[in-house]
């Protein structure tokens, strides 16, 4: 399990505000990219309508599809092009994973929320920093990373919040302003031989089943064989055997093995349909004990272990069950096998060279007042459409550059 939940008091981590370790950095990013992610180059498309949207002096939000861990860094591009830095909020975890992180993110204007309790605090910070449209601010309103490029998870309705609180405060300013959100459009292409770039990793996961390497199948097959040994031995170690049924319906038996009896002893049973929120419920009810410090040793252990599990059924769902058929793309081969290795390893290596390609959508203009729908938050609906409408033209677009 990768440390994404931390047994700390929480602590607000406020963004710096200046400019200077954002020019610092503005050299180094290609080098960070490169060598940490294997991203060789990163074009950016739409800048023009993010440009206009700064000109007019609008507060601003981007809400970004999150489909890898390098997405918060492959928009400093973005702010590059503009000649305007960013805000981004992130995850609490993020801050407290080594010195230089922690040192470097809130120069960067990175700030903290809490994903285990209510943060007030950076609900505050994000509605303040859009208001006052210095600069844009960075939401991720899936609120995880999925490493699928292809599909959206559901999105969080805590990008609307915060997007309509900004607005209710720039309509009162002396003179009044607007909020806008772009959304934006990531997508990763491998420029390699994925075939020779993914074969060793599968060896390394042959090799932990006890197989020979299966160098003579095709790559899907090959991909999929491991994937099914890999689901069978969860199932096994969950079920006592190794299930039937469909893909879907295996891994839907799954993760509901993990999570329903962990949803009846901390939440009084199932509240929500996905499980990145089911997830959230069951680590809100659970982490604040731990952060106190007030468990005995046997009671911290066993929540750990129901952590791990938590995490398994979030992993488990990020799996699309029909990622690999019909001719998958190789960036859906990457993709999979390096979700594979990340889940047995808890890292995932670089594979070069990718190729970033940014696309700022339309400005979709927040009204201070939110209008009800029996269809959901219109403005998220409205920002769902643009990310999957562009997430499949830059599809077609980018391959063919």
């Amino acid at each position: 399990m990768q440390n994404i939940v931390i047994a700390k008091p929480y602590r607000f981590v406020a963004p710096h505000r200046g400019r200077l370790w954002w020019r610092l950095f503005r050299p180094l990013l290609p080098l960070y990219l490169r060598k940490s992610h294997g991203i060789a180059g990163v074009e950016c498309h739409g800048v023009e309508r993010l440009r206009a949207s700064l000109d007019a002096g609008h507060g601003i939000m981007l809400a970004p599809n999150h489909c890898r861990p390098p997405d918060p860094m492959v928009l400093g591009a973005l702010s590059y092009q503009v000649d305007r830095p960013i805000y981004v909020i992130a995850s609490w975890h993020l801050f407290m994973q080594n010195a230089v992180q922690t040192f470097l993110l809130p120069r960067l204007g990175v700030f903290s929320i809490y994903r285990e309790g209510a943060d007030r605090e950076a609900l505050k910070t994000a509605m303040q920093l859009t208001a006052e449209a210095e600069r844009p601010l960075v939401i991720f309103p899936e609120g995880v990373i999925s490493r699928h490029n292809d599909k959206l998870n559901n999105l969080m309705e805590g990008t609307a919040l915060m997007a309509r609180g900004a607005a209710k405060q720039r309509a009162t300013a002396n003179p009044p302003g607007k909020v806008v959100v772009h959304p934006v459009a990531i997508r990763y292409f491998f420029d390699g031989d994925v075939s020779a770039a993914i074969a060793p990793v599968l060896r390394d996961i042959e090799h932990r089943l006890s197989w020979k390497a299966h160098d003579h199948l095709p790559v899907e097959e090959r991909i999929g064989k491991i994937g099914g040994a890999l689901l069978a031995l969860k199932e096994i170690e969950h079920f006592g055997s190794a299930q039937t049924g469909t893909l879907p319906e295996r891994l839907e038996r799954l993760i509901d093995r993990l999570l329903v009896p962990l949803e009846a002893e901390w939440v009084k049973g199932r509240r929500e349909k996905e499980v990145v929120q089911r997830v959230k419920l069951l680590r809100i009810a659970m982490v604040p004990d731990m952060a106190a410090g007030s468990l005995d040793p046997a009671e911290l252990q066993r929540r750990w272990r129901q952590l791990a599990d938590i995490y398994l059924a979030q992993q488990l769902a990020f799996y699309p069950p029909d990622y690999l058929a019909a001719n998958p793309t190789p960036e859906r081969l990457l993709e999979t096998v390096e979700r594979f290795e990340e889940d047995l390893t808890d890292t995932a290596r670089v594979h070069a060279p990718v190729r970033a390609v940014v696309e700022v959508g339309e400005a979709i203009e927040v009204s201070p007042e939110r209008t009800r729908s029996p269809d959901g938050d219109p403005l998220m609906s409205a920002i769902k459409d643009q990310l999957e409408k562009m997430l499949a033209a830059s599809l077609v677009s980018g391959r063919r550059a």
